[in-house]
């Protein structure tokens, strides 16, 4: 492999002076180098063709040796110096002091094409950041980060990226449920491909100890790096970082919403500084439309990180953030501005955002209380998000409100019978006035559709369908996994051989574990 190493976050930042990798607190660095653990049989079941050229990887490179033993972890590319960062976090709401990388490691950086790219494997052993953990992974877990990271990226959601999946050989012990019946599965390696994995709670680290020295250290760094634009070292430049962060964050929170992507854990050190998805965990795909649903098990009885919430946990992280830059700007009227104008531009992005789902491109103010209403109405009876978004765009604007006015969006509804009486009433009454609202728009039905078909995808990662990927691996075939990350890449194109994965989650996903709600297990 002629891969181009330009590494900088472990030559320009603080390491930790202790090289044995034990567990323990790491003051006064921001990494400490370890080394991946050995895997017994390792084999690469998976490559993303199209992030690896973008890293300068050749399909030869994919097929060789060399790569499998390099991005399965059992061999260092020569002159790297592997290494896990050091971060703490708010987790649920509270704060948990230091946490880091416990069971990802960061191999190296490379620049192809003017751009930087940092390669890290999630699972490939213990650091002192573990706590009383393992580091490894399991293929369920592997799987579901694999596909979820390559398919929001096609779909155009700010996120990190996936270029390989790995089996280890090994054997994991995991509980999955956290009912006290842990069972062995089969170890998975996922490489994982971002600019940066810096965190929120990087930062945070730093503040939390008043090491005020290795705060701007840090900072300096990611803004040298990361935000180029930005000449860094001054108040205006930390708060200047600090705006970006708030706008790339919301920016990345409104796309979730669109596709109706529910992260599960938002804790501050799953919070990319670049506003990246990053951390795929107990993530869930919106099923039927419900704004308090979570699909994280941790969550249920509070329900912190639910879909309707997440545009609040964004700011309330932003707050943590801002806690932790004050020691370098020490103006909390600036960033409390800076945090204010998350809010303002919520509702404008927000809007904007859902009148482009619903084929609304002008400016009327009553859009937003026709999508209020819309929004209501989504939750009267459980109604497919995907579904319904992606088939409004067949509905004419010119079409009467008649007896069969909810024929383009009826697949959508799970139970199709409760749409009478009052349900009905109310659909009918909002169809209406959207018609109306719709004879405001200058373009017409066909150009409608394809901005809204845009935005609106057809095929997400539906939880039922990781499910079945992981299935189907489990017992060693791999067809679905494929066939899904190539669905996966046009999730808004009209695939004809593929119709049968738009499609409204099958019963007996309902309740079934992996197809419902997770745990952090992985």
């Amino acid at each position: 492999m002629n891969l181009n190493i330009k590494d900088t976050f472990n030559t320009e930042l603080p390491a930790d002076p202790v090289h044995e990798n034990t567990r323990r607190q790491v003051m006064q660095a921001c990494f400490s180098f370890v080394a991946p653990k050995s895997t017994s049989k390792p084999s690469i079941i998976h490559t993303s063709n199209e992030l690896a050229k973008d890293l300068g990887l050749t399909e030869d490179d994919l097929k060789s040796e060399e790569f499998k033993n390099i991005f399965s972890g059992n061999s260092v590319l020569p002159g790297t110096n592997p290494y896990a960062m050091c971060y703490g976090g708010h987790q649920f709401g509270n704060w948990a002091g230091q946490l880091g990388d416990g069971r990802a490691i960061n191999l190296f950086e490379v620049t192809h094409n003017n751009k930087k790219w940092a390669l890290q494997l999630k699972g490939a052993g213990e650091t002192p950041y573990s706590r009383t953990a393992d580091g490894l992974a399991v293929l369920r877990s592997s799987i579901r980060e694999y596909l979820c990271s390559e398919a929001m990226y096609h779909l155009r959601v700010p996120t990190t990226r996936a270029l390989s999946l790995a089996l280890t050989g090994d054997q994991v012990l995991r509980d999955v449920l956290y009912n006290g019946n842990p069972e062995y599965e089969k170890g998975a390696v996922v490489c994982r491909v971002a600019p940066t994995f810096l965190r929120f709670g990087n930062f945070e680290i730093f503040s939390a100890r008043q090491d005020k020295k290795n705060l701007k250290t840090l900072s300096d760094y990611t803004i040298k790096h990361f935000f180029p634009h930005i000449k860094e070292g001054t108040k205006e430049a930390y708060l200047q970082f600090f705006r970006e962060v708030t706008n790339n964050t919301l920016d990345m929170i409104i796309h979730w919403q669109r596709v109706g992507f529910v992260h599960g854990v938002m804790n501050t050190d799953n919070m990319s500084i670049l506003g990246l998805t990053i951390d795929y965990g107990p993530y869930g795909w919106l099923e039927g439309y419900e704004e308090g649903w979570t699909p994280n098990t941790t969550d249920r009885q509070y329900k912190r990180y639910r879909y309707g919430n997440q545009i609040n946990i964004g700011l309330w992280n932003l707050y943590q953030l801002a806690n932790a830059l004050f020691p370098l700007i020490e103006d909390t009227k600036a960033l409390e501005d800076i945090l204010m104008e998350y809010r303002n531009n919520y509702s404008t992005k927000y809007l904007s955002m859902m009148k482009s789902k619903i084929g609304l491109f002008k400016s009327d103010e009553n859009d937003s209380e026709l999508l209020g209403r819309l929004e209501d109405n989504l939750q009267l009876t459980e109604t497919d998000m995907t579904i319904f978004f992606r088939n409004i765009s067949r509905i004419p604007k010119d079409s009467p409100t008649n007896e069969d006015f909810l024929d383009p969006v009826m697949d959508a509804f799970y139970a199709g019978e409760e749409v009478k009486g009052d349900i009905l009433e109310k659909w009918k009454l909002w169809f209406t006035d959207y018609k109306n609202r719709l004879q405001k728009e200058s373009i017409s039905d066909r150009q409608r559709a394809e901005k809204m078909n845009d935005v609106n995808p057809k095929y997400v990662l539906r939880n039922y369908m990781a499910q079945l990927a992981i299935d189907d691996a489990d017992k060693g075939g791999y067809s679905l996994l494929d066939e899904f990350f190539q669905l996966l890449k046009n999730p808004y194109q009209e695939q004809t051989q593929a119709e049968k994965w738009f499609a409204k989650r099958p019963e007996w996903a309902r309740h079934k574990v992996g197809c419902s709600m997770l745990s952090c297990s992985s």
